[in-house]
């Protein structure tokens, strides 16, 4: 397995609107699990979250998560972010921020009617980093299981 660099891992979360899995911690311990459109601020990783969901609940009371963002094409690269998250309920900074990720996700045209349909007003989680680990598997060329191109 290979680690992508600094830039490497920013192009590949930037690349395509991938969806997040979001990990948080219940409070009898067991993980809760939720895909999560996304954007960048700087390195942090930000999505919106309604308010009264179980991420939100939980990053309230503990505000450690695990996020992976997966290509599930070969060679299946992934970027694995751990860390802390900052809440906020500043509804024109979650709108803002709503409205940034549909346009992601859904082009621009749909980014206002959508980012009203995803659940302002919302909790806004910034992903801070406190530890990360991107990978970029060898593909199967690298592998020797496929003649190289040229």
């Amino acid at each position: 397995m290979k680690l992508m660099s600094h830039e490497e891992r920013r192009a590949f979360l930037l690349a395509s609107p991938r969806t997040a899995k979001a990990a948080t911690v219940r409070p009898d311990g067991r993980p809760h699990i939720a895909p999560v459109w996304f954007d960048l601020d700087g390195d942090d990783l930000v999505f919106t979250t309604w308010h009264t969901t179980v991420k939100a609940h939980d990053l309230r009371r503990d505000p450690r998560i695990s996020l992976c963002v997966d290509d599930e094409r070969p060679p299946f690269s992934f970027v694995l972010i751990e860390g802390t998250t900052r809440l906020s309920d500043n509804l024109d900074e979650v709108r803002a921020w709503a409205t940034r990720i549909a346009g992601r996700y859904m082009g621009n045209m749909r980014a206002k009617p959508t980012a009203r349909g995803t659940g302002c007003p919302a909790s806004c989680s910034c992903g801070s980093r406190r530890r990360t680990w991107w990978h970029r598997r060898p593909s199967l060329t690298d592998r020797g299981w496929l003649p190289s191109s040229g």
